[in-house]
């Protein structure tokens, strides 16, 4: 159960990230990445790696844009 949460919990964080990726709105990333966070607890807490995964994989996409950019823009 906590897998099927941490997915979708990641789902959403991605679509936000992904947003982010544009340079005009980067500063959703400061949305994304807590959200990511969130999924990823869940996700440690379940049996199935699939929502971990796909939280880590958030975590770095938002957290390289914000490093790249300073966390600014």
């Amino acid at each position: 159960m906590f897998n099927v949460i941490s997915i979708l919990i990641g789902l959403v964080a991605l679509l936000i990230a992904v947003i982010g990726i544009f340079p005009i709105i980067s500063l959703v990333n400061w949305i994304a990445f807590p959200i990511a966070v969130v999924g990823l607890a869940f996700g440690l807490l379940s049996r199935g790696t699939a929502g971990r995964n796909l939280n880590l994989l958030v975590l770095l996409v938002s957290g390289l844009r914000l490093w790249l950019t300073g966390g600014i823009l």
